[in-house]
């Protein structure tokens, strides 16, 4: 993401971003939920999928230290959600992205959000190809 010229390299760069560009802040959200592991997302179904046969193995102190792990992760990506929407922006200077770009990343945000609410389809389609 860049803005007059300028890349987004640390969190405060992402200030303030729904006020400036609602589209990309709210696909950058869905993304951030779906690392946090924040139903229904695919990223919910992958932790829980790796949760449940780490513990059908019988490591259940390795999954406890995974839950907290991904605890602690949850905090940094809820966190850039936070600075989206929460903070005011330093400047108001609309984030230019051309249409593209744009069809992509929407395209993507909906599948995160469609694998995670019907996740049975890619997992059908993943044991039918081995």
């Amino acid at each position: 993401m860049s803005r007059g010229g300028h890349d987004a390299e640390t969190l405060d760069d992402l200030k303030g971003l729904n006020s400036r560009s609602p589209w990309l802040a709210a696909v950058l959200a869905i993304f951030m939920f779906s690392m946090a592991g924040v139903p229904p997302t695919a990223g919910f179904y992958a932790k829980l999928m790796v949760l449940d046969a780490v513990v059908e193995q019988g490591f259940s102190g390795l999954a406890i230290v995974a839950v907290l792990f991904a605890v602690v992760s949850a905090f940094y990506y809820l966190r850039v959600v936070w600075q989206l929407y929460f903070e005011s922006p330093g400047e108001s200077t609309a984030v230019a992205t051309n249409t593209d770009v744009r069809w992509l990343l929407m395209a993507n945000g909906g599948l995160v959000l469609a694998l995670g609410i019907m996740p049975d389809q890619l997992i059908r389609a993943c044991l039918t190809a081995f």
